[in-house]
């Protein structure tokens, strides 16, 4: 592996022809959740059985949190203070209504990552994936709503929730024909399996292609995800 800089953003970038990030094969880039360092991910593609000239790139968030997250970042802030009351109380805050102030600063470097990979790494046939985790989960749409336009081999979901709502809903349609892999723990703690539910059925409804991955387990990955992760990669 080796350490890039893509759209402004420092990123671990391996696999391939050399396990450097060589060849021409596709690009799969995924974005860590909030509060984890930028590597958080990066043991990932170990774990994938995918086809040898697959290339992985893992960006770290652009805003270094410190204090008690010690190295770790976020793509924008959250008030963690809310949400640890709302847990307290045993409520969920729903971010549906939420269009976070640095969504835009985020966008705009994932967007620049993204046609940096594109042109520096040249995949062929541009076959290039987006996701991520939780907080990377919501970028990940976010810039694959906003930018029709842009191909994508699939988008990834992994522990994300529905954002934005007000502005998203206009912007499904433009993704028909999508293939998106979806997960999501049905005791999540952090973000309802019901807002999981929801931003799956406003995509099913734009009439992209689906695969719905529910399971009994919290905010994370579990191994039956990486696994069904893997064969969407390799088809």
């Amino acid at each position: 592996m080796r350490a890039e800089t893509f759209g402004g953003l420092d990123c671990v970038v391996t696999g391939g022809s050399d396990r450097q990030g060589g060849g021409d094969g596709p690009v799969v880039v995924l974005l860590h959740g909030f509060g984890a360092p930028g590597t958080d991910l990066v043991g990932l593609w170990r774990a994938l059985e995918v086809p040898p000239a697959t290339r992985f790139v893992f960006p770290a968030a652009p805003l270094a949190l410190g204090g008690m997250y010690g190295e770790g970042r976020a793509w924008w802030t959250i008030d963690m203070v809310a949400l640890d009351r709302a847990m307290q109380r045993g409520e969920f805050r729903e971010l549906a209504k939420d269009d976070p102030k640095e969504l835009p600063a985020a966008r705009a470097h994932l967007s620049a990552l993204l046609d940096e990979v594109t042109t520096r790494l040249a995949p062929k046939d541009g076959r290039v994936f987006l996701g991520g985790f939780s907080q990377g989960a919501m970028l990940a749409c976010e810039v694959a709503l906003s930018e029709p336009a842009r191909p994508l081999a699939g988008l990834i979901l992994l522990s994300g929730t529905l954002l934005a709502e007000a502005r998203w809903s206009a912007l499904f349609a433009g993704r028909k024909g999508l293939r998106v892999l979806q997960s999501h723990g049905q005791q999540d703690p952090l973000l309802p399996f019901a807002m999981a539910e929801r931003l799956r059925d406003e995509f099913t409804r734009a009439g992209a292609e689906v695969e719905f991955l529910p399971f009994r387990g919290g905010h994370e990955i579990p191994m039956p995800v990486l696994t069904r992760l893997a064969a969407f990669l390799s088809a």
